[in-house]
């Protein structure tokens, strides 16, 4: 057992027996909640979450978590219902709208996604995820100028997030600054990122084209 799982085991216990001590402690629920969703242990932290729920049905914070669960077991509209009461009880909540643009991108909704990562960012514009997807949703929409800012702002937030490289590079590549995005297609290997051979390829045929 590695020394992360063995601590985070360690935080499940506590957090466990504080919810046995304080039963009706929506804090202490909602907690477990998250990190069981951390431990992977989806099932045990939609019971905590929905016990919050139970315990304060307007704990919209307790609704983005279910919500971002629901869409991780493929419960799409389960997901986009929760995310929608979070909503009616903070219409600010910037996760919330981020994962409601998730929801719309994945259906092929590009205008929608982008609506939606765009309010994210607005509500909140360190929730670097949504500046990350809304990077790829205007690569959708064809707004390859608003994605090339998205993804800057992205990379600038967290410069060691392998995936805000790769959107970058993607928007530099529609845009036709093709140096910059094979600099930064490199980075996001450098950090591990999975990119994309057909966008690598499409690349290089890019900068081949152009020294020719």
């Amino acid at each position: 057992m590695s020394e992360k799982v063995a601590d985070l085991n360690e935080v499940i216990a506590e957090l466990e027996k504080k919810c046995q001590e304080k039963p009706k402690s929506v804090m202490a629920h909602h907690h477990l909640g998250l990190v069981y969703r951390k431990a992977g242990r989806l099932d045990d932290a939609v019971r905590e979450l929905e016990i919050a729920l139970d315990l304060d049905p307007l704990s919209w914070e307790s609704l983005v978590n279910l919500g971002g669960i629901y869409f991780e077991q493929g419960k799409v509209e389960a997901a986009k219902t929760a995310n929608e009461k979070a909503l009616a009880i903070n219409p600010e909540a910037a996760q919330a709208h981020a994962n409601l643009g998730l929801i719309h991108q994945q259906a092929g909704d590009g205008p929608a996604a982008e609506e939606c990562y765009t309010k994210g960012t607005q509500y909140d514009p360190k929730l670097t995820t949504a500046w990350v997807n809304l990077a790829s949703a205007c690569v959708m929409n064809g707004h390859f100028d608003k994605a090339l800012e998205a993804a800057r702002t992205a990379v600038e937030l967290e410069p060691d997030f392998g995936m805000a490289h790769n959107n970058l590079a993607v928007a530099y590549y529609f845009t036709n600054q093709h140096a910059k995005a094979k600099e930064h297609l490199g980075r996001a290997k450098q950090l591990g990122y999975a990119v994309d051979p057909r966008f690598e390829q499409a690349l290089a045929q890019a900068m081949d084209g152009a020294t020719s």
